[in-house]
C-alpha cells in the first residue's frame, strides 16, 4: 500500500514558483516566478518569456548534467554493489538523452554489476529470514531490491535490443535453454520469462506500450499465470493487441499435446476473472492473483466462442489409467476444473460442447477420490465463477467451530482467525478475541499484528480518529507510531493545522527515542520531513537537517526501499503484513526539495556521506531539474 499526501501535487507546483539561488539571491528568485506565472494573454499569442529564468534553467540543467556525470564515476568505486549498480543504471537513463553513447556505457555496466549485487542480496536476506524464523514480530527491513530487473527495465526502455542483450547473457551465464523441470498447476514458465514479464508489466504501467508488447511478444505464447496476467493489463490499455494475443494463446493452446486442465483454467482467467488464478490437484488447491481491475471484460462474443471450443478440445482428451497422468492437474484437477467451468459452459457455451463436457465429468467422477468428489461446492472451486458467499459464510463457521473446540490449542487458534477476520473489516473487536487466548506468547504476539492490521486499513480509509486511537492504545514499535502520526498530521494539515503540528511534534519526540545507529532513524526523520513540507514548510530545513544528520550515524540506511512488516507464526503456519512506505525513502522528498529550493536541496544532498543515501538525493534532484524543460 503506498500513501500519498494528498497536498503534495499541489505543493510541487505552488513550490516551484520560488527557486532562490545564493548568488543575486533578489534578482534571481523572482525570475522564476515570473517565468512560472505568465502574464494573461488573449488568442493565440505565446506568453513572453523571462531571460534570465530561461538562463538560470539552463545553468541548472547544466550543473545536473555534470552532477551524474561525476556520480557515475564515483559509482564505480562504491562499496555497496546494490547502490553501484542502481546509481549507474539511474545515471545512464537520465543521460540517455544528452548522450547516448555513454548511457550505453553505464548501463553496460550497471549490468555487470547488477549480478554481483543480486548475488550479495540473496544471502543478506537468507540470513536475515534465518534470524526472523525465530524472532517473530515487527521488522522494517527495506524490501529486497531486484537489481538486475531494474536495469533491465531502464536499458529496455532506452533500447529493447538492450535489453535482449542482458537477458541473452543471463541465459548463457545459466548455460541452459528456459524451461521448467515440472509442470505446475499455474504455469512453468521459466524464471528469465517471468523477469521478462515483469520488465514489460513496468513498461506498460508507464503508459510505454509499444515497447513493452515487443519486449513481451517473444513468451507469450507459454500458457502461464505471468503470461496471461500481462495480457489483462494490456487490456486495459489496448483491448485489440490484447485480445489478439489471447486468441493467438487459445490457438496454441490447441494445438499443444501438453495443454491440460490447468492451462484451461489459467486461459479462462483472462475472460471471467482477470488477475485472479485457480489451479487444482489431488493434493490441493493453488491460488494467486495480481493488482489489477477484477471486472470481466466485455469482449467479442466470437473471442468467447474461441475460449469454450479450445476448452472442451483439451478437457475432452482421452482419459489416461488412474497413475498414469503426466500432467500437473491429473484426474482429480481435471476433474474440479471441468466442475469449476461448467456453470459457463451451461450458459454461454454451445450445447453439444456442453454435453460432452458433462459425460466427461461422469467418467472422471468414477476415477477422482471421495474426497475430491466431496468438493463440489468448495469455496475455492466457485470462487469468481458463480456467487461468492465465501466471507458471509467464514464469520458463522469459525464461531460454529469454537463452540465445538475441545482444546486450549484450538480455541486460541481460533480466537486468532476471528481476530483476523474482524480487523480486516476494521473492527476493534478483533482485540476482544486476541484478549481470550490462553497462551501469553501467542497473546502477545497476535495483539501486535492485529494492531498492523488495523493501522494499515485506517492509513489506506484515511481515518484519522482511528489513527489516533491506535497511536494512543496500540502495540507498536517507534517507527510505526511515527508513520502514523505523520500520516495523521498530513491528512489534518488543511481542516487542523494546530493539530496537525502537535502530532509532528508527537512523532518526533517518538524517532527521538529509535537508537541513533539503528536505520529506523533516518526512516523515522524523513518521515517527519515529508509531512513537515505539508504541515509547516518554513520548518523543513530544520527537519531534513535533523534528517540527514541520523542518515549520516545510521549503519545500513540506503535511503529507499522503505516498508514495515510484522510477521509470527503459531503452530506451523505464518502471517504477515507488509507495507510499502515511500515517505521513508529520499527521492520523492529530494525532487520536491529542488522546486522549492534547488541550492538547499543540493547542499543537503551534499551532506550525506553515506554512498547509496547520497547517490539517491543526487539523481532525484538531477531528474527534476531535467524534468523541468518537459514540464
Amino acid at each position: 500500500m503506498r500513501f500519498q499526501p494528498s497536498c503534495a501535487l499541489l505543493f510541487v507546483l505552488v513550490s516551484s514558483c520560488s527557486i532562490p539561488a545564493q548568488q543575486n539571491a533578489n534578482a534571481q528568485s523572482e525570475a522564476p516566478k515570473r517565468a512560472a506565472v505568465p502574464p494573461a494573454t488573449s488568442g493565440k499569442t505565446n506568453p513572453a518569456k523571462d531571460p534570465k529564468a530561461e538562463r538560470l534553467l539552463i545553468e541548472r540543467r547544466a550543473n545536473a548534467q555534470t552532477m551524474l556525470v561525476t556520480l557515475a564515476a564515483d559509482a564505480a568505486r562504491f562499496r555497496d554493489s546494490v547502490a553501484r549498480a542502481r546509481t549507474m543504471a539511474r545515471v545512464a537513463d537520465q543521460l540517455w538523452e544528452s548522450d547516448e553513447e555513454r548511457g550505453r556505457a553505464l548501463f553496460r555496466a550497471a549490468w555487470d554489476a547488477a549480478g554481483i549485487a543480486e548475488k550479495e542480496v540473496v544471502e543478506r536476506y537468507q540470513e536475515f529470514w534465518r534470524k526472523q524464523e525465530s524472532k517473530p514480530g515487527f521488522s522494517s527491513l527495506p524490501a529486497s531490491p531486484g537489481v538486475r530487473r531494474e536495469v533491465l527495465r531502464l536499458a529496455t526502455k532506452r533500447d529493447r535490443s538492450l535489453g535482449e542483450e542482458f537477458l541473452e547473457k543471463q541465459l548463457k551465464e545459466r548455460g541452459e535453454l528456459p524451461q521448467s523441470s515440472s509442470p505446475s498447476p499455474l504455469g512453468n514458465a521459466d524464471p528469465l520469462v517471468r523477469q521478462r514479464l515483469e520488465v514489460a508489466r513496468q513498461l506498460l504501467d508507464a503508459d510505454l506500450i509499444q515497447p513493452a508488447l515487443q519486449f513481451a511478444d517473444p513468451v507469450l505464447g507459454i500458457i502461464d499465470q505471468g503470461t496471461v496476467n500481462f495480457l489483462s493489463s494490456l487490456r486495459e490499455k489496448n483491448a485489440v493487441a490484447a485480445d489478439q494475443r489471447y486468441a493467438n494463446m487459445l490457438a496454441l493452446a490447441t494445438a499443444n499435446p501438453q495443454s491440460d486442465a490447468n492451462a484451461v483454467s489459467l486461459l479462462s482467467s483472462y475472460l471471467f476473472t482477470p488477475h485472479s488464478f485457480v489451479g487444482f490437484t489431488g493434493e490441493g488447491t493453488h491460488t494467486n492473483s495480481y493488482l489489477g481491475n477484477f471486472t470481466p471484460p466485455n469482449v467479442d462474443p466470437s473471442l468467447q466462442l474461441a475460449f469454450f471450443r479450445a476448452a472442451a478440445n483439451i478437457l475432452l482428451r482421452p482419459l489416461a489409467p488412474p497413475g498414469a497422468e503426466q500432467n500437473s492437474a491429473g484426474h482429480d484437477g481435471h476433474y474440479l476444473i471441468i466442475k469449476r467451468l461448467m456453470p459457463l459452459f451451461e450458459q454461454r457455451a454451445p450445447a453439444d460442447l456442453t454435453a460432452a463436457l458433462l459425460v466427461q465429468l461422469e467418467s472422471l467422477s468414477a476415477l477422482v477420490s471421495k474426497s475430491t468428489r466431496d468438493r463440489d461446492d468448495d469455496d475455492m472451486v466457485r470462487n469468481g465463477i458463480r456467487p461468492d458467499k465465501m466471507m458471509d459464510n467464514w464469520e458463522q463457521s469459525l464461531l460454529d467451530r469454537l463452540d465445538r473446540a475441545k482444546t486450549s490449542a484450538e480455541r486460541d487458534k481460533l480466537h486468532f482467525d476471528l481476530a483476523v477476520f474482524y480487523a480486516g473489516r476494521g473492527e476493534l473487536r478483533a482485540r476482544d478475541y486476541v484478549d481470550k487466548i490462553d497462551d501469553s506468547d501467542l497473546r502477545n504476539n497476535a495483539r501486535s499484528y492485529i494492531d498492523t492490521k488495523l493501522a494499515a486499513r485506517a492509513v489506506n480509509k484515511k481515518d484519522v480518529p482511528r489513527i489516533i486511537e491506535l497511536v494512543r492504545t496500540g502495540q507498536f514499535a517507534h517507527l510505526q507510531k511515527v508513520r502514523l502520526l505523520t500520516t495523521g498530521a498530513t491528512l489534518l494539515a488543511k481542516s487542523e493545522p494546530g493539530q496537525s503540528l502537535t502530532l509532528v511534534d508527537l512523532a518526533t519526540t517518538e524517532a527521538r527515542r529509535i537508537g541513533g545507529l539503528d536505520p529506523d532513524s533516518p526512516r523515522a526523520f524523513f518521515a517527519i520531513a515529508n509531512a513537515m513540507l505539508v504541515v509547516n514548510r518554513a520548518a523543513i530545513w530544520d527537519a531534513m537537517s535533523e534528517a540527514v544528520k541520523a542518515a549520516n550515524s545510521a549503519d545500513n540506511f540506503g535511503g529507499e526501499d522503505g516498508q514495515l512488516s510484522f510477521n509470527m507464526t503459531f503452530k506451523g503456519m505464518s502471517w504477515g503484513q507488509t507495507e510499502n512506505v515511500p515517505e521513508f525513502d529520499l527521492d520523492g522528498i529530494f525532487v520536491r526539495l529542488a522546486d522549492y529550493d534547488y541550492d538547499k536541496a543540493i547542499e543537503l544532498a551534499q551532506g550525506l556521506t553515506r554512498e547509496a543515501p547520497r547517490a539517491v538525493a543526487t539523481i532525484a534532484i538531477a531528474r527534476a531539474i531535467l524534468a523541468e524543460k518537459k514540464r
